[in-house]
């Protein structure tokens, strides 16, 4: 019998299994495929928690899953930190199916070990359950989200005390206590009747919103007499049937926004998600609703944010064609760092700092420098972005702005993740702003890259369902670390960074220095020309991702240079997937 089937059995015999898993795994009695890829490992909890597909079994989220994870985390933050049991720990959760239900079965862990839970009484965007980790003084945080993933998926962020993702070096120990739980069954847990009645638990309503929102009015870059104005601004704000809704509609309203509208098929809390085919503001057909909204209104501006509301799309009316431009996430973070920094006091550019990662546009650099400010990159995952800035709290460096490729931007360290709240109302800012100026977002992008040059980005996700897809993934690695690779889409290999060794190479001395960031499986190209290549496995995502990088002098030319390195590399992975 081998090991899944063993898990299984585990499973399929015990007697006080939860009747809907339980119905659940009678339904996948014949369907031995789908019972191994639900069996053959745990699901896998990383440096950001945790995320899966919905259901019964090992490698699913269920409340067994979660148990799992808590126990773990309550372990920790036991021995690791202070007061655990007075300051508790803050639960926040997405519209997903079973979303509050792993909440409760969260409290309900952290109430068996004494420990005080504050739990939001309804849906409430991860960014603020970071500022509520940093607002309430709790040990963690835990968000119930699967982000954009589709509607089976659900998953498990773990924040520390200062409100930013774990990083490797706490969540190691975590997932450490977590591997030692051999049986999810025999967790104990308290009811949540006697959760209330030994004040074990503290339902979260509109204190900690205001508390937010009070911080969120101070990142304006408006002069007083602009603050307080009434600004006629035509905006579109789409929450895709997440979380949203409210603090962005109120932090428009604070900056005296008057024309915002909603698109209401998307303002209802729908797990199906029913009206996109992915809650991903990245994917341009996420905006088909608001653009159909912004045509009837005239809008400049359409705002878009993913269900957990940390992740923010914006898409602009281009005059040439009369119609809406969708921003990559890279052109709108330029956009962003350029206004906040043309409205800072330059007398802080000295110590100003600008965080990004390693597959973020190396224009964000360029620009960062023009005004003096210094460049520090991360990891991919803006825990690292985080942990930087707790970091700045004890070196005397300024945050200024921090941004990834992935529509994910942070203005003010007030909270410590990704925030599309504060991005989406300094976006709105950003447009009135050039709007007085009689011109576009579009407009005033062009003026960067004129001053600039023609930086453009682009990036190749590849799903890989299952223990075949993941050891594919594994060969696709494995193949481009140990193959010594010269050229890249006509363009010459100057220098590898192989983030799992530490270790920068250059190709022409073969000088090798050390990387100083922590180790993780990815590998970068640094190409001729400025261009550069990017691999790296996501680590909640039976997916792997290729970004690419290009800097040329004229967007026809940039055009050609993408297009070029995107269909090499494209075609060496198309080779690993099809090998036997």
């Amino acid at each position: 019998m081998t090991n899944w089937k063993s898990a299984y059995e585990q499973w399929l015999h015990y007697n006080k299994l939860d009747d809907s898993l339980k119905e659940e795994l009678n339904q996948l009695k014949n369907k031995e495929e789908e019972l191994e890829d639900a069996f053959y490992q745990d699901l896998s909890f990383g440096t950001g928690g945790m995320r899966g597909i919905m259901g019964p079994g090992s490698n699913r989220m269920n409340i067994y899953t979660i148990r799992k994870a808590v126990t773990g985390l309550a372990n920790y933050i036991l021995v690791n930190s202070v007061n655990v049991k007075d300051r508790g720990v803050v639960v926040a959760y997405d519209t997903r199916y079973k979303s509050r239900e792993f909440a409760v079965e969260a409290a309900k862990v952290l109430g068996y070990h004494g420990i005080k839970t504050h739990v939001f009484e309804s849906k409430r965007p991860t960014p603020l359950l970071s500022f509520a980790v940093r607002y309430l003084g709790t040990a963690a945080g835990i968000m119930i989200t699967a982000s954009h993933n589709p509607p089976e998926y659900n998953g498990f962020k773990v924040y520390n005390e200062d409100g930013g993702q774990m990083v490797p070096g706490e969540a190691d120990q975590v997932i450490a206590a977590v591997e030692e739980i051999d049986n999810p069954f025999q967790i104990p847990v308290m009811e949540e009747s006697e959760l209330e009645d030994k004040g074990l638990i503290d339902w979260l309503g509109a204190d900690i919103d205001n508390a937010y929102l009070e911080q969120l009015s101070n990142i304006s870059k408006l002069d007083s007499d602009t603050f307080w104005r009434e600004k006629d601004l035509e905006i579109i704000f789409t929450p895709l049937h997440g979380t949203s809704e409210k603090l962005v509609m109120e932090g428009l309203k604070q900056l005296n926004f008057t024309q915002v509208h909603l698109v209401e098929e998307q303002a209802t809390a729908d797990p199906e998600f029913s009206t996109v085919s992915s809650p991903n503001p990245e994917e341009h057909q996420a905006f088909q609703l608001a653009i159909e909204l912004g045509k009837e209104k005239h809008a400049t501006i359409l705002l878009a944010t993913d269900p957990d509301s940390d992740r923010l799309g914006v898409a602009v009316f281009d005059k040439q064609t009369e119609e809406y431009k969708v921003l990559s996430g890279n052109q709108l973070g330029i956009l962003l760092l350029n206004y906040i920094l043309l409205h800072t006091d330059p007398s802080i550019y000295k110590n100003a700092r600008l965080l990004k990662s390693i597959v973020t546009t190396e224009m964000g650099r360029t620009v960062a420098k023009s005004y003096g400010v210094q460049t520090i990159d991360t990891l991919t995952g803006f825990k690292y972005i985080g942990e930087k800035i707790h970091e700045f709290d004890t070196t005397g460096e300024t945050f200024v702005f921090g941004f990834e490729e992935s529509y994910g931007y942070l203005i003010s360290s007030f909270a410590r993740d990704k925030d599309a709240v504060q991005a989406a109302v300094m976006a709105c800012e950003m447009a009135y702003y050039w709007e007085q100026k009689g011109k576009t977002l579009l407009e005033a992008l062009d003026l960067l890259y004129e001053q600039h040059g023609y930086y453009q980005e682009g990036m190749t996700s590849i799903t890989l369902q299952g223990k075949e897809g993941s050891e594919k993934i594994a060969k696709m690695m494995e193949t481009h670390r140990n193959e010594k690779i010269t050229t890249i889409g006509g363009l010459s290999v100057v220098q590898v960074e192989d983030y799992l060794a530490s270790e920068h190479i250059n190709l022409a001395t073969n000088e090798r220095k050390s990387i100083e960031l922590p180790k993780e499986n990815v590998l970068k190209f640094l190409l001729e020309n400025d261009s550069w290549v990017c691999l790296r496995p996501s680590g909640t995502e039976p997916k792997i991702k290729c970004y690419y990088g290009v800097r040329e002098d004229s967007q026809e030319k940039s055009d050609t240079r993408l297009k070029t390195l995107k269909n090499d590399m494209e075609s060496r992975l198309q080779t690993i997937i099809d090998a036997n």
